[in-house]
């Protein structure tokens, strides 16, 4: 099968993925590899990918997937007819990658668990995502973001003790995603060396507990209660302005000594007794409402300006202001998709970018079954053989 004449050039370019996982870790994490120039092919089940049907403003395509799908092909394939398995297995024999998201017993059940289809192509890098990981006593449960967040810690974390709160925007799947897309890219490194292909293991669960690694550390002799060190307290967080919020961090003393200039309050940086990030949270109750009452002075956006490279800080926006942000547009971060359902829309354009090569316009996520035809035929199927498969329910 020849790359699609429109396919990213990039350090993947070559490489073909066939992506059978639905929602967003996997998905993304796809389309992270297809930002390196990967071609991916997304195969859907009849019913499509659930993260189509989620709400959605936009009337002929759910905006998650779209924002979770580009620069892939679309093919509809059902893998429980034994017609659709076979189209599978002849797509696996010239693929470098299969990434699904099913729980670990799903895959035998199917007739395509990592031992059947290394038969076909000892050459693939097979990457299951899981909720729980391959083994345990969890190991069969679906996973999903907030469920992990939950049971991890990291609702615990966000708000004041016993008030838990829900980190909103998926988190755990998007940085389960860059795991997902750090470890096939490691394991195509090393079938480099080797020849040989090999299974590749990411879970919800890893992602969360690897998000917190710097809390996810317990001395001999410390008790359940000890407090895990993650914020910096004193001034770091937000604040309200005359007008919006802004976040400063302000924690080396260059900094610190910085915001007390521009705010009018010099005697503070120096004071001794607020000399260190450790002194400035432990007298937070002092300091936070003195550096609060100077910061009604001025907007959001005001201090943001005036604060420069001096004090890092950003005024509270909405995503809809990063479309037209300067360093967004800058950076070429957001480009123009043309899509036969939604028509043109921005979006980002790619997470990751190289110097070697220049890469090709990014694509738009494909529809339901978009490219079936094209794909099967780039693999050998004539058309009688393609309208047979989708007459006996194998194909969308």
């Amino acid at each position: 099968m020849n790359l699609p004449a429109d396919s990213n050039a990039g350090p993947l370019a070559g490489v073909r993925i066939l992506d059978l996982s639905g929602y967003i870790a996997g998905p993304y994490g796809c389309t992270l590899l297809a930002d390196q120039g990967a071609d991916v092919i997304k195969i859907e089940p009849p019913e499509g990918d659930n993260l189509r049907k989620y709400p959605s403003t936009l009337a002929a395509e759910g905006r998650a997937f779209l924002g979770v799908n580009r620069g892939k092909l679309g093919v509809a394939l059902d893998l429980k007819n034994p017609r659709g398995r076979e189209v599978l297995l002849r797509l696996v024999r010239d693929a470098d990658v299969l990434v699904h998201n099913f729980r670990p017993s799903v895959p035998a059940r199917l007739g395509i668990a990592y031992e059947s289809l290394r038969e076909v192509n000892p050459r693939l890098v097979y990457c299951s995502l899981t909720g729980y990981g391959e083994s345990g006593p969890m190991q069969h449960r679906a996973g999903y973001d907030q469920v992990l967040q939950a049971m991890t810690g990291i609702c615990a974390m966000q708000g004041p003790p016993g008030q838990p709160e829900i980190v909103y925007g998926s988190v755990v799947d998007y940085y389960a995603a860059a795991l997902l897309a750090g470890g096939v890219s490691s394991a195509l490194f090393q079938r480099e060396r080797t020849g040989q292909g090999q299974s590749v293991h990411i879970s919800l669960l890893r992602s969360a507990l690897a998000m917190q690694s710097a809390r996810l550390v317990w001395s001999e002799g410390e008790g359940r209660d000890v407090y895990r060190d993650m914020r910096s307290g004193g001034i770091t967080g937000l604040h309200p302005t005359r007008s919006g919020s802004l976040y400063i961090s302000a924690n080396t003393p260059h900094f610190w000594q910085a915001l007390c200039e521009l705010i009018g309050l010099p005697q503070l940086a120096a004071d001794e007794r607020f000399d260190s990030v450790r002194k400035r949270a432990q007298r937070a109750q002092e300091i936070v409402p003195l550096i609060r009452e100077a910061l009604q002075q001025r907007t959001a956006l005001e201090w943001e300006e005036l604060f420069g490279e001096r004090v890092p800080c950003a005024a509270v926006r909405q995503v809809e202001d990063m479309f037209d942000h300067p360093q967004v547009a800058a950076e070429g971060m957001v480009q123009r998709f043309s899509h036969p359902l939604v028509g043109s829309y921005r979006g980002l354009a790619r997470a990751v970018t190289f110097d070697a090569g220049e890469a090709g316009p990014a694509r738009a996520a494909p529809t339901f079954g978009q490219h079936s035809d094209e794909v099967l035929e780039q693999c050998g199927y004539g058309p009688e053989e393609i309208a047979q498969l989708r007459a006996a329910g194998a194909l969308g």
